[in-house]
């Protein structure tokens, strides 16, 4: 099976960009959604470059399955499971009571989605390089 963990890495940085460009339009529902999308999409690039498979979008349960010698950070799945509440109800009216997605969500959510997203990615940068060094 060809590595394609590089596809997936670089695919989650454009979900980032993306995530970035939906807050600066304030269409945080979106921005959400992308911030979710860059996380899990990493932590599979980083699952895929050490020769895993894997499957499913929650990505705290992503983390959770990664080899014990690749030690994660207890606040960084916490950060995760925040991220995973977006994958949902951020893009289905009927996710919520009443109201549209975008009534639901707004800067400081998708401020926080951004920022953790953006640590999830970097830690995966972050293994995926040290792994690379012990190759």
């Amino acid at each position: 099976m060809a590595d394609r963990s590089i596809d997936w890495l670089n695919q989650a940085q454009r979900d980032y960009q993306h995530a970035v460009n939906s807050h600066t339009s304030q269409i945080y529902e979106w921005a959400c959604f992308a911030a979710h999308q860059a996380a899990e999409k990493a932590v599979k690039a980083l699952h895929l470059f050490i020769g895993q498979e894997a499957w499913g979008h929650v990505i705290a349960k992503l983390l959770r399955e990664l080899p014990e010698c690749i030690q994660v950070p207890v606040e960084l799945i916490d950060k995760a499971m925040v991220l995973d509440n977006f994958y949902i109800p951020s893009r289905y009216p009927d996710s919520h009571p009443e109201g549209a997605p975008f009534e639901h969500y707004g800067a400081l959510q998708s401020k926080e989605g951004i920022a953790y997203a953006g640590e999830i990615l970097e830690f995966v940068r972050t293994k995926m390089a040290q792994k690379a060094r012990d190759i």
